[in-house]
């Protein structure tokens, strides 16, 4: 940005700016508030380190890689990568300096209508990058031929101009959280994973810091005992993360936005100015990223062959996936959760709680107050949301309950449990300790004093 722009920008009258886009007025303002905190030539300082900051990395091979588009008047696609250039790896000559890209993301931003889609394409995916470098996983593209590769490898796959660029490596993800003070994540599991990370988490909605968000998106050892696929349970984990990311940025107001920005240019290289993403933001303003944040990842069978671990892409539901994404519609019909787990695999805009149609768990309900009906009425509640075995009874009025309890014996269970408590609206989901008697049921609800 020269000067000379600058300062056009900060003379704007008011009567221009109600002429211009709203796009205009925000990236002015923007500019207005800078000039008025830090003074105009601090101010230039200022974007001008941001913007430095943003596009280190950004060359002519990858923008010429990318397609221009009216990014606030009409949907664009923009590539997202995460890689695998912690700072541990560094130092580490036994990377060569070359990083693989741990996890890509095709987004599609639709400023008009207000919806994101997101969606994954495991690392593993093989695709033939042509040339000398024949059939390789994707992941491969980035250190072969950097992001410009990357950029047309996945266009290519999925039949779309790209439009923009962004990545962020593993350390910079924990710093974009704490620059935005924290995220508010419902954890699907239980995390203890030393391969992840020093920390641990309890699942449950609860306010991630950097590190504990960076231990939800790189964890793969969670998942190992299950029935899940690891690498795709962490990839979904990482939407999840993204999608409280861009929750976070779009409940501020333009200055903390600023102000964010600031901060996440030290771990975050785009194409994007300073300005397109402060105007991007205003444009989705009023976005729910329970609604309007659709998520999956794309149809692959895993096939070892020749000692090699390869993501086959299943091409016809690749192709009608893209489809629903470009017409705008969420890439699965309906939000997918993974059983055992909890864990959101595709999110079509629904909440994942009522997504388990239908329930087949047994559930007794015991009515643990003096007020009649309380246990016929939690069923009816259970039942309207898809349970189909509850049955109902009262408990030995000689002890008192003070508190809604909903039991389970397997810790595998946490997750269903703690949809109950949403479901009724009420109480606290334990693990059975001995004390109680679920017999052949799987959860036990009593309904305590606290019942409101």
């Amino acid at each position: 940005m020269d000067e000379s722009r600058y300062g056009r920008q900060a003379d704007i009258s008011l009567s221009q700016k109600r002429g211009r886009s709203k796009r205009i007025i925000a990236i002015a303002a923007a500019v207005v508030l800078v000039v008025v905190l830090v003074g105009a030539g601090v101010a230039f300082s200022y974007a001008n380190s941001i913007s430095n900051n943003l596009h280190q990395g950004i060359d002519d091979d990858l923008r010429s890689a990318l397609v221009q588009t009216d990014m606030a008047k009409e949907p664009f696609y923009l590539l997202l990568l995460g890689t695998d250039g912690s700072t541990e790896r560094y130092g580490d000559d036994g990377f060569g300096g070359i990083y693989r890209s741990d996890s890509i993301m095709l987004t599609r931003i639709d400023p008009v209508e207000k919806k994101v889609a997101l969606v994954s394409l495991p690392r593993d995916t093989k695709v033939d990058l042509g040339g000398e470098y024949g059939e390789q996983k994707i992941n491969a593209a980035y250190g072969l031929g950097g992001p410009a590769m990357t950029v047309k490898t996945v266009a290519d796959l999925a039949g779309v101009d790209i439009s923009h660029y962004a990545s962020v490596d593993f350390d910079g993800f924990a710093g974009v959280v704490d620059a935005l003070g924290g995220i508010e994540v419902d954890v699907p599991v239980d995390i203890d994973d030393s391969d992840a990370g020093n920390v641990s988490l309890k699942a449950g909605l609860q306010t991630l810091n950097g590190e504990q968000a960076l231990v939800l998106c790189r964890s793969r050892n969670t998942y190992a005992d299950t029935a899940a696929q690891p690498d795709a349970m962490r990839a979904a984990n990482q939407r999840l993360v993204l999608a409280a990311i861009a929750r976070k940025l779009l409940d501020s107001d333009v200055a903390t936005i600023a102000s964010s920005v600031q901060a996440l240019s030290q771990f975050v290289t785009t194409d994007l100015e300073l300005t397109d993403i402060i105007g991007l933001a205003q444009a989705m303003k009023g976005l729910d990223a329970a609604t309007d944040i659709y998520t999956a990842a794309a149809p692959t069978t895993s096939q070892y062959v020749d000692d090699i671990w390869w993501d086959i892409l299943d091409e016809q539901e690749w192709k009608a996936m893209m489809r629903r994404v470009k017409d705008g519609l969420p890439p699965t019909e309906e939000t997918l959760v993974d059983h055992a787990t909890g864990t959101i695999i595709a999110s079509a805009g629904t909440d994942a709680a009522l997504s388990r149609d239908p329930k087949y768990s047994e559930i007794t309900v015991k009515n643990g107050t003096d007020i009649e009906g309380l246990a016929a009425m939690t069923r009816n509640v259970l039942m309207s949301y898809g349970y189909q075995n509850v049955v109902i009874g009262d408990i030995n009025a000689d002890f008192d309950y003070p508190e809604t309890l909903i039991i389970y014996d397997d810790p595998s269970q946490a997750y269903e449990a703690s949809e109950i408590v949403q479901m009724i609206g009420q109480g606290k989901a334990i693990e059975n300790d001995g004390d109680y008697l679920l017999y052949d049921n799987d959860f036990l609800v009593v309904i305590g004093e606290d019942w409101q």
